[in-house]
């Protein structure tokens, strides 16, 4: 997820963008709208006016959540926290942070905006629905309004539960963060409440399947699921964060790593280095200068009757920064860095020089070791 999103326009300085699984979602709301909500509340409409009705609510969903992420967006730049931009995706919307607020007033305006701005929009639409009620609006905007002003209140509600990572477990995590200083501990609890919420929505899914209601149970059970994993990764991506964060590179890096030298053929880089190593990226280093990275990237568009003509010289492809990093960077950067880039191996290099590799196993040897010495409180 996330992986392929597309970028839909800019607002207020932050990038909107949107997640194909969002389709998913906006496909759903449309039939279940024009071929179920709207037809049994409101009799005798034509089926295009049903339709119509399905579109413009899902359009509103749309613009409603967006709305929800910008508040969350611009309290955070607000207080100096890095933001990525909003993603929409399937279970709605993520204001994207580059990382964690700084303190627990900071955590908890941020937090309590998106909720905030799904109760307002949720009046403002049942304010107009009135109005529109008086002025005899016809029943298609009538109803396409009450709809809007019914799934802002139900988001409200939902993101006001005090689970880890719904706005109200981040409201929940600000409140123990302040109380007692200390945000791993507040994160657990919250990650812990919002793990336990998901399960509560997991088994009730089941259940509503086995009672016969199979798209309804269907979305608690998915929900249920996202809201488990999400929560519990959020508390991990925390550790994670606080092992690293300030850590010198070197700490981690390998300083005498496998390299090929240039002269070396195709067929002895796989047979020798790629079997036997079983990395799929290897620098490519001559005179002590670092010149390329060669790999399986590189050799899978090679016929293999030209592995043993062609040189590792021949195929390497220049070094950039989606697989490189400085030594002065620290271990958190690295971990930024593979996220960013899918890559597991990160060359460390200054100037042309190659001083170590980094890569992700690694680290997470010593992450694990340090949560194990250190403890998780």
């Amino acid at each position: 997820m996330f992986e392929r999103r597309v970028t839909l326009f800019r607002l207020l300085g932050f990038q909107v963008r949107l997640d194909p699984s969002w389709l998913i979602l906006a496909v759903l709301i449309t039939w279940t709208l024009a071929r179920g909500v709207f037809p049994a509340h409101y009799k005798n409409l034509s089926h295009a006016s049903y339709w119509w009705m399905g579109v413009a609510g899902a359009l509103g969903l749309f613009a409603s959540i967006v709305f929800h992420e910008l508040c969350h967006s611009l309290v955070a730049r607000r207080y100096g926290l890095p933001m990525k931009g909003i993603t929409l995706f399937i279970f709605g919307g993520v204001a994207e942070m580059g990382e964690e607020p700084e303190s627990p007033k900071a955590e908890f305006l941020m937090a309590a905006a998106g909720p905030i701005s799904s109760i307002l929009l949720a009046i403002g639409f049942y304010c107009v629905r009135v109005a529109g009620m008086r002025a005899g609006w016809p029943p298609q905007i009538n109803g396409t309004v009450q709809y809007l002003a019914l799934i802002n209140g139900m988001l409200a509600a939902f993101n006001l539960i005090p689970g880890f990572p719904l706005d109200g477990g981040r409201v929940l995590r600000s409140i123990l963060w302040g109380w007692t200083g200390n945000l791993r501990w507040a994160t657990r609890i919250a990650s812990q409440i919002g793990s336990g919420f998901g399960t509560l929505l997991f088994v009730l899914g089941i259940f509503s399947v086995l009672a016969g209601n199979m798209v309804g149970g269907l979305w608690w059970f998915l929900i249920g699921m996202f809201l488990r994993n999400a929560s519990r990764m959020s508390y991990q991506q925390l550790l994670t964060r606080r092992a690293f964060e300030g850590e010198p590179l070197k700490r981690f890096m390998n300083r005498d790593p496998v390299t090929v030298p240039a002269s070396l053929s195709v067929a002895a880089l796989v047979e020798d280095y790629i079997y036997r190593h079983h990395f799929k990226m290897f620098p490519v280093v001559e005179g002590g200068s670092l010149i390329g990275c060669a790999g399986t990237s590189e050799v899978k568009g090679i016929p293999r009757d030209q592995w043993d003509s062609l040189t590792v010289g021949e195929i390497a492809t220049k070094c950039s920064s989606e697989n490189t990093i400085s030594p002065d960077a620290d271990a958190l950067s690295a971990i930024s860095a593979m996220n960013r880039t899918g890559n597991s191996r990160l060359l460390v290099v200054e100037g042309e020089r190659l001083v170590g590799i980094v890569s992700l196993r690694d680290m997470l040897k010593l992450l694990s070791l340090k949560l194990d010495l250190e403890g998780e409180e």
